[in-house]
């Protein structure tokens, strides 16, 4: 059995301490947990419900974030919840706590793709997050990306190459023999 590999360090967070960054109950931990030994150096992410479980219990949102300062040792919220960005209180509040707060927008009700959206920015967001300046980061998702035909992309290869694509697609192509064998097989 083949030794695990150790996760390779990014070094974003060369020369200080990980970010702390709550986590609102809409981000599948089983997937974070799993992601964990990779994400030590960057950020600790932690759900409101394993720092106080009555943060989950019906509190308001600006509560959440004074709770969060209050306790210490926090950089801010990560979040689904784009409401807060339009509740004069909740905003006062995060400027006054010089918090950060991350918004996954646009992930609608799918916690793996407001995770996603998370893990994309988050080095970019701890790189960036201080504790005497409030922020808050509006993280969007690419809209609807289409697939790109095997033709074009082998066109742009012909091209780079100085040669066509349709020649590179004879000298690259398999026999029928060959489409048909297990590559397994013979790698042995």
């Amino acid at each position: 059995m083949a030794a695990r590999r150790q996760p390779r360090q990014r070094g974003l967070s060369a020369g200080r301490e990980p970010r702390r960054f709550a986590l609102d109950q809409n981000f599948p931990q089983p997937v974070l947990d799993t992601l964990e030994e990779y994400l030590r150096a960057e950020a600790e992410l932690v759900p409101l419900a394993r720092i106080d479980p009555r943060l989950v219990e019906g509190v308001d949102d600006w509560q959440i974030v004074l709770s969060l300062h209050q306790r210490g040792g926090w950089d801010g919220l990560i979040t689904t919840d784009t409401g807060m960005l339009s509740l004069p209180r909740e905003l006062a509040v995060l400027m006054q706590t010089k918090l950060t707060l991350v918004v996954a927008e646009e992930a609608g009700h799918d916690p793996l793709r407001a995770t996603g959206l998370v893990l994309l920015h988050l080095p970019n967001v701890c790189r960036q997050t201080t504790s005497v300046k409030p922020q808050i980061w509006r993280l969007r998702a690419p809209r609807g990306q289409r697939h790109i035909e095997p033709w074009a992309e082998l066109e742009r290869v012909a091209d780079h190459q100085n040669d066509d694509a349709r020649s590179l697609y004879t000298r690259g192509k398999l026999s029928t023999a060959d489409l048909a064998r297990d590559p397994l097989n013979d790698a042995r």
